[in-house]
């Protein structure tokens, strides 16, 4: 495994992961949010954020932007979810990174339940997501 920093030739590869990893965690998404999502995560986000990714391989099998300390978007596509890549980004954010804060869907139990096993406590709440949808957010740090 490999971790390496993204740029905008990878962002097609990098939204394949994406979309994988949210149809099988986000089953709360509606589809029109879900598409409306798609359409402008890589326009609007990743050019945000200092994005990585992680290879098995030659394979991109997950990624992670982050934005000072805040990790804002860490995904694993579908079929490697729950062996430890997310941990490896994750460890890899606190350690290099600075990585302290992290926000997440509140119905996204199993993304709640990873942090939180990885030291992150819930610090805040907003009724809203950052695109102001009714998708509660839970906000936690280290």
């Amino acid at each position: 495994m490999k971790i390496k920093r993204a740029d905008s030739n990878d962002y097609s590869e990098i939204m394949k992961v994406w979309e994988s990893s949210v149809k099988a965690t986000h089953h709360f998404l509606k589809t029109e949010d879900f598409e409306y999502y798609k359409r402008i995560i890589a326009a609007e986000f990743f050019p945000k954020v200092n994005l990585y990714i992680l290879f098995a391989g030659k394979k991109i099998i997950g990624f992670m932007g982050v934005s000072g300390e805040n990790l804002e978007m860490l995904f694993i596509e579908k079929d490697s979810i729950g062996k430890g890549y997310g941990k490896k980004l994750l460890q890899y954010a606190i350690e290099n990174l600075n990585v302290k804060r992290v926000d997440v869907n509140e119905q996204n139990k199993q993304a709640l339940g990873f942090y939180e096993k990885s030291g992150f406590k819930i610090t805040g709440r907003s009724e809203k997501d950052s695109m102001n949808k009714d998708y509660p957010v839970l906000h936690l740090s280290l």
